[in-house]
């Protein structure tokens, strides 16, 4: 079987939560960096398929999910969703923010599930994105197919331009984004937040 690019279905959500902690270290396996494998996902993947699957595409071959993009339309509404909809139910999960001296990067996810913060949005790139994809796909033209067929989705709601944020030492990633168009938008402590029009 050849890999495939089609839409979301609810049966991928398992296979795209692997694949976001795999690739969850600025690109590399997160899997030592996590006691509770799902956090994750929780976070970067899970409630965009939940709240709007038609902005969610899936790359399958004969190992199952091996790439995905999800994404939102509009993030300040999707933040006001997660905090009615979604982070509730990882609170009561999760009631507590462990310690972060337990040599586990949980902490830094639960925090953000109990407190988020509003994002700063590019007034002309409302929508926001993350795509991972494993390592047996990557160099493929992959990772640029899901980002256009995602664009093509936002362009067909009016979208103007969609932007995500991806780790300064992740200078492969920052190079391949660029490629297909994307400029820095901002840069931060953590890394780079960049946008891509879509007019």
């Amino acid at each position: 079987m050849t890999a495939t690019l089609r839409p979301f279905h609810p049966s991928d959500l398992p296979g795209m939560y692997r694949v976001c902690l795999l690739t969850g270290a600025a690109g590399g396996d997160a899997t030592s960096l996590y006691r509770s494998p799902d956090l994750l996902g929780h976070v970067y993947c899970g409630p965009y398929p939940t709240a709007d699957p038609g902005l969610s595409f899936v790359v399958v071959d004969a190992q199952g999910v091996a790439g995905y993009v999800v994404a939102t339309a509009g993030t300040a509404a999707f933040e006001a969703w997660c905090e009615r909809a979604w982070w509730p139910v990882l609170r009561a999960q999760h009631p507590q923010v462990p310690d972060p001296r337990d040599g586990t990067e949980d902490h830094a996810l639960l925090a953000r599930i109990h407190h988020p913060e509003p994002s700063e949005v590019p007034a002309d790139a409302p929508a926001h994105l993350h795509v991972d994809l494993l390592p047996r796909l990557q160099g493929q033209g992959w990772g640029r197919r899901l980002i256009e067929t995602l664009a093509d989705a936002l362009r067909a709601r009016g979208v103007p331009g969609v932007h995500l944020g991806v780790a300064a030492q992740n200078t492969r990633a920052v190079t391949f984004y660029e490629h297909l168009g994307f400029r820095r938008d901002a840069s931060f402590d953590w890394g780079h937040r960049m946008a891509l029009d879509l007019r």
